[in-house]
């Protein structure tokens, strides 16, 4: 019996793993699974160069739990290891130093296995003792049998296994007993090892017999080895490419197109990604995609490896070039990783532009669905921005799509300013805005529906885009001032008149929740509404792109701003306006004089700076507010016995979706009085 001591520069490695792999225990098995089946692909590739000469037989790993025994045994009928081979790969763990390990890697527990060729060494996470016996496939070679206690001597001597391969015995630990429950050990193995390609057994079927499911003599082999990516395209039917994503994705949707990756050169990479039925929120989940490594899993956080658009994909990776076990930020910082996320995006743009070209009916079937995924990939990655103006759609109010080069040309006669810009109107609720779509609609203009989560920050994206092109939401604005053609018919209202129907229409606006409004007046013809409101599209696009990012909170605390725009040649307008100049006038006149005297001699106080009578300009400043609390309130008593101009605001106001509550309930009510009045 040989004794040794484990050669390594730390004083002891095992506490070391146990401690910075501990968030990742369950990653043993992972492990030794990955080495068993190693083991088998290495007998194949030695029978295959004729360095083995015999029957390989079927090849597989199995799993095994003893509860009474307290152990897990992962068995191979590979390679095998000679003493020399357990001596070279086991006995001799080579590090820099501890201080630069632990330094390293303290970060990621995945840095330390597959890095350092570790992978042994994880068994030592949940193992108080670990046994190896193990029959070398050469010729005269004799068993071996290693042992260790997790410190850092060992026991090697003549082993007892006779037939080629080797058996990793665990002795399981007391805190990581959980490992002995066989419905533990199946769910890491379908979790981690479910599509390796080496058969993985653990255990046996089941049926239900005798009131209780009971085991069979079958063998239940928990992975597929030729899941459908390591096959060609060629080789497979649309309902196989389904199949597979509802194998990974229980329960889901139908997928939407999907793109199978095969690239030898210059790196390798596998795989099938799906374009998934997103629902009506932006759902950027993190675990989509799955990374594996020659069929072995190794994470579904791929962030780096590709794009953060691409997050809203599912399906999986495959490739041996991207290290099997580092941390994100060294992923990230890899050239190989870097060159294989810049094939995926060209592949997806690829694909994407290929179904647009070959069956456009279809790709406008589904542009709705993946319209989100689009806009998100322009957003975030120029070089898929570049590629997707080719394919990227724009559908309007009738329910149309058109590319944007073919909706330049739709509009471009009919929709440009006095200023030389295409004026792109859209809406974002067809519902909600139609009064306004309509009024755009019979002045021959086309209305685009723009109604996802992301359009506010998609129309600015387009706007750099496309040249000398403005996007205007259809509510922004009184319909005559959308796509500015002239300056337009002037409004010509006295002062006098302008000061009492801005009191007027402004004392009787109900109180909106975290909303302002400014009075405005426009002739825009007798057969208009008589009042409007619009929302700036500016301050509206701020605040929307503020409810979805970082670092904007700046607009998201500004109310909403709105304007009233109040139409002064509706004869409804018209005959108010008339009505209260006559009645009001006079004494409105009156006191505007005295407004402008006041503030005259303000004026000519302030002049004198430092030297002014302080309490003379307060004295004037009070004269001046009293005067305008006296206007508003003289005007206000009297709107608030013209039930119409309380009627035109809340007909506006519910056309906007702004009447609520009481108010809604007290416009419903003085709606039937008005009725009742005929």
């Amino acid at each position: 019996m040989q004794k040794g001591t484990i050669g390594v520069t730390t004083e002891n490695i095992f506490p070391v793993i146990k401690k910075f792999l501990y968030s990742d225990h369950e990653i043993f098995l992972r492990e030794l699974v990955s080495n068993a089946v190693d083991a088998s692909q290495k007998l194949r590739t030695l029978q295959s160069f004729g360095e083995f000469k015999g029957e390989t037989g079927p090849l597989d790993v199995r799993v095994t739990i003893d509860k009474e025994a307290g152990t897990i045994t992962i068995s191979d009928n590979g390679v095998g290891m000679t003493e020399e081979d357990v001596d070279r790969y086991i006995n001799q763990i080579a590090f820099s130093g501890a201080e630069e390990f632990l330094q390293k890697y303290k970060d990621t527990a995945n840095g330390i296995i597959g890095h350092f060729g570790l992978g042994f060494y994880s068994a030592f996470m949940v193992a108080k003792k670990v046994v190896i016996n193990t029959l070398s496939y050469k010729e005269g070679a004799t068993a071996v049998r290693w042992e260790c206690d997790g410190s850092p001597e060992y026991e090697m001597g003549e082993g007892t296994r006779s037939s080629r391969g080797t058996d990793i015995i665990l002795y399981i630990d007391d805190e990581s007993k959980k490992f002995l429950d066989q419905s533990v050990i199946d769910g890491l193995l379908k979790k981690y090892c479910r599509f390796m390609p080496v058969p993985v057994i653990s255990g046996k079927e089941q049926e239900w017999k005798d009131g209780k499911m009971v085991d069979t003599e079958r063998d239940k082999i928990i992975n597929a080895t030729e899941p459908q990516w390591t096959k060609k395209p060629s080789e497979l039917t649309d309902k196989d490419y389904i199949d597979f994503y509802h194998e990974l994705y229980p329960g889901q949707d139908d997928p939407l197109f999907w793109i199978h990756l095969n690239v030898d050169y210059p790196f390798t990479l596998t795989g099938i990604l799906y374009f998934p039925k997103i629902k009506n929120n932006l759902d950027v989940s993190r675990n989509r995609i799955q990374l594996y490594s020659n069929q072995v899993y190794v994470t579904d956080s791929v962030e780096g490896v590709v794009p953060e658009f691409m997050m809203l994909m599912q399906g999986v990776i495959d490739s041996p070039d991207i290290p099997l076990n580092v941390s994100r930020s060294y992923l990230q910082a890899d050239t190989a990783v870097k060159k294989i996320s810049g094939y995926i995006t060209k592949k997806v743009a690829d694909r994407l532009d290929g179904i647009f070209k070959s069956d456009r009916a279809e790709f406008e079937k589904k542009w709705d669905d993946i319209k989100i995924f689009i806009e998100y990939g322009m957003l975030t990655d120029a070089k898929f921005c570049d590629a997707a103006l080719k394919f990227t759609l724009l559908k309007d109010t009738q329910g149309k799509y058109y590319t944007l080069e073919e909706y330049k040309t739709l509009v471009e006669a009919s929709q440009t300013d006095k200023d030389g810009k295409i004026v792109y109107l859209y809406t974002t609720d067809s519902t909600a805005q139609y009064s306004y779509i309509k009024a755009a609609e019979d002045k021959g203009y086309s209305v685009l529906v723009m109604d996802g989560q992301l359009e506010s920050h998609f129309v600015g994206l387009l706007e750099q885009k496309l040249q000398n092109t403005t996007f205007v939401r259809v509510d922004s604005d009184v319909v005559e001032n959308l796509i500015k053609k002239n300056d337009g018919p002037s409004v010509e209202l006295t002062s006098v008149d302008r000061n009492i129907m801005t009191s007027l229409f402004h004392s009787q606006l109900p109180v909106v929740d975290k909303s302002e409004f400014l009075i405005s007046f426009e002739n825009m013809g007798a057969s208009a509404m008589p009042v409007t409101v619009t929302q700036n599209e500016y301050m509206r696009r701020m605040k929307d792109m503020a409810a979805m990012q970082p670092g904007m909170d700046f607009y998201s605390q500004l109310p909403d701003s709105y304007t009233l725009v109040v139409n002064t040649a509706n004869p409804i307008v018209d005959r108010l306006r008339s009505q209260a100049s006559e009645k009001l006038g006079a004494e409105i006149q009156t006191l505007m004089d005295s407004l402008e005297a006041e503030n005259k001699e303000l004026d000519e106080l302030q002049k004198q700076g430092d030297a002014a009578d302080k309490s003379k300009e307060a004295e004037l400043r009070k004269k001046v507010s009293d005067i305008r609390a006296e206007q508003e309130k003289i005007v206000s008593t009297y709107a608030a016995e013209i039930p119409e101009i309380k009627q035109l605001l809340d007909l506006a106001l519910l056309s906007n979706g702004l009447l609520k509550g009481a108010e809604l309930t007290a416009f419903i009510e003085r709606s039937v009085d008005l009725l009742n009045q005929k």
